[in-house]
């Protein structure tokens, strides 16, 4: 008999606001599954990160079928899981694991997700120099997925010099020299003329970290610009480069799809991608962002 109940869940630290559990019951209830999200708040529990690998071992003995991992248990996850799927391993980051015959593995679907929102939003932009700010985990996936959709080279921008600069020989090594390249903020004004789009993966435009991550007047009409944040769907900066003309994402595709694929992992069903997006844009509280 085919399974039709699963419990899942989400562990990180101040994961309150997560949409994860309404993205993923909803489509449970779709599909005629019931599907129990709980969120493991490393926060309220009173632990640190690295109780990860006791949460996760708790999860599995009490019969989780999977979880979703997040800020700032994603890289500490890893030493605590049985196998790594190849994206997971060539990232050093894991956001999905899926509880098999006692095993557990690990998956990242925030890659495949920016991926496909990517592929889907800006279908045919210029990916010849792409500049990003943020080098943390968030920028690390999607810095991934647009060297995988084909951008010639990357320059990663974040005010963590090393940061940058590993996340930048990291890329290299996985997709060759020449295709990544760090610098510091200041480094702006000299890149983003000749660039051809911004793809942004730091908190500022959150509810809590509002404002612009880079001075508005280096915006210029011929940029495209990628954002990840979702929360607000329409942040400054995307607020901002409309306004200019330019073609804009916005960070719900992304939420969307990696639910979507993660969704997958944890039961095997196919999901609605498209009723996910719409379900991203009514819990983030706003329309999709027009392009």
């Amino acid at each position: 008999m085919s399974q039709t109940s699963y419990l899942v869940g989400l562990v990180g630290a101040g994961i309150g606001p997560s949409l994860s559990p309404a993205l993923h019951e909803r489509e449970g209830d779709r599909q005629g599954l019931r599907c129990l999200y709980r969120l493991i708040d490393i926060d309220e529990l009173g632990v640190g990160p690295e109780a990860v690998g006791e949460l996760v071992r708790a999860a599995r003995d009490v019969g989780f079928d999977g979880l979703n991992i997040t800020h700032p248990c994603k890289q500490l996850v890893i030493d605590h899981l049985d196998e790594l799927a190849p994206q997971a391993r060539a990232l050093g980051a894991v956001n999905t694991v899926v509880f098999e015959d006692g095993r557990a593995i690990g998956h990242n679907t925030d890659v495949t997700g920016f991926a496909a929102s990517f592929a889907r939003g800006l279908p045919e932009v210029s990916l010849e120099r792409v500049v990003q700010l943020g080098a943390g985990g968030a920028g690390a996936a999607v810095a991934h997925a647009v060297l995988t959709l084909g951008a010639g080279q990357v320059t990663v921008v974040d005010a963590m010099a090393d940061r940058a600069a590993a996340l930048a020989a990291a890329l290299e090594s996985h997709f060759g020299a020449g295709r990544a390249a760090a610098a510091s903020p200041d480094a702006l004004a000299g890149l983003l003329p000749d660039a051809d789009g911004i793809v942004h993966a730091t908190p500022t435009g959150m509810a809590a970290h509002p404002g612009l991550p880079l001075p508005a007047a280096l915006l210029h009409p011929r940029l495209w610009v990628a954002e990840v944040v979702y929360r607000p769907l329409e942040t400054e900066l995307l607020r901002t480069a409309r306004a200019l003309g330019c073609a804009t994402l916005d960070g719900g595709g992304m939420a969307a799809f990696q639910a979507a694929d993660a969704f997958r992992l944890f039961t095997g069903r196919e999901p609605d991608s498209a009723r996910m997006l719409a379900d991203i844009a009514e819990l983030a509280g706003a329309e999709p962002a027009r392009h």
